[in-house]
């Protein structure tokens, strides 16, 4: 039998409740802050899209969690890129616009996996890439899934 893995990254944040929306406008997922009552949203806050958790956000300094400490220990996520692939990248660019998020790499194709992608950063600094399904560049199917 094949294992299953599902990888639910967790970042490290100034503000939760800013990250989340963010997060949440960007790539159209729903905060789990929204539909659950919760008196640790400030603290914690997950990302949801169809069904699937696709990030947490967690608090800097405020519980004593391991690398969750020392907000000014070090820069955010250096050697570290979130990536995301969408279904619908033209929207997610046209919400990351709406977002003014800082854009450090527009949409270019990269040919490797013959899609587009768009590369920014996040109000606590992360690199975030955005990108469309691999062969969507050229209307080709993907060799892997």
């Amino acid at each position: 039998m094949t294992p299953s893995v599902r990888a639910q990254p967790l970042l490290a944040v100034r503000d939760v409740r800013t990250s989340a929306g963010w997060y949440a406008t960007l790539l159209g997922a729903t905060r789990t802050s929204e539909v659950m009552v919760s008196d640790h949203a400030h603290v914690y806050d997950r990302l949801v899209v169809d069904g699937a958790l696709v990030l947490q956000l967690h608090a800097w300094d405020v519980e004593d969690h391991p690398n969750l400490v020392d907000a000014e220990g070090g820069r955010n996520g250096h050697g570290v890129l979130l990536w995301f692939e969408v279904d619908d990248l033209d929207a997610t660019v046209a919400r990351a616009r709406a977002l003014q998020a800082e854009v450090v790499e527009d949409v270019h194709v990269n040919p490797a996996p013959d899609h587009r992608e768009i590369w920014l950063r996040d109000p606590d600094g992360y690199l975030v890439v955005i990108c469309s399904p691999d062969g969507e560049a050229s209307g080709r199917k993907p060799a892997v899934r």
